[in-house]
């Protein structure tokens, strides 16, 4: 029934009329502006959030990688400081005449006057 009544309902084209239909198309206007505004600003937030949450994962997947480099580097430090150590220690003992004479007998089979050298292999019994 109540649809036969609206089309019973004569509109009147009165002022006040006409001015409640436009301040309803400018509200919906205004809400429309507002809800597409709105979308456009989400939007925006959604593209800046993953540009930032995207730098934040590599520069952690680069901070790891540095870590990781770091770790070896300081192995590789560590290695080459003994090495220097046992070089220094080397120095040292090359200075001694006594350890290059020891040296000498030993990689270069010299001998002093009136010294004989045998060859022993080690590991091998006698019977």
């Amino acid at each position: 029934m109540s649809a036969i009544r609206k089309k019973n309902v004569t509109q009147l084209n009165t002022e006040y009329v006409s001015q409640q239909q436009n301040m309803q198309e400018n509200s919906n206007r205004k809400r429309i502006g507002l809800i597409r505004r709105l979308t456009v600003f989400g939007i925006l937030v959604a593209l800046v959030s993953i540009m930032m949450v995207s730098t934040l994962i590599s520069q952690a997947s680069a901070i790891s990688d540095k870590k990781k480099e770091k770790a070896q580097l300081t192995e590789q430090l560590s290695q080459l400081k003994q090495k220097e150590k046992d070089l220094e220690e080397e120095v040292v003992k090359l200075n001694d005449e006594e350890y290059i004479k020891k040296i000498a007998r030993r990689d270069y089979f010299l001998s002093e006057e009136g010294e004989i050298i045998f060859n022993v292999q080690e590991g091998s019994s006698s019977n």
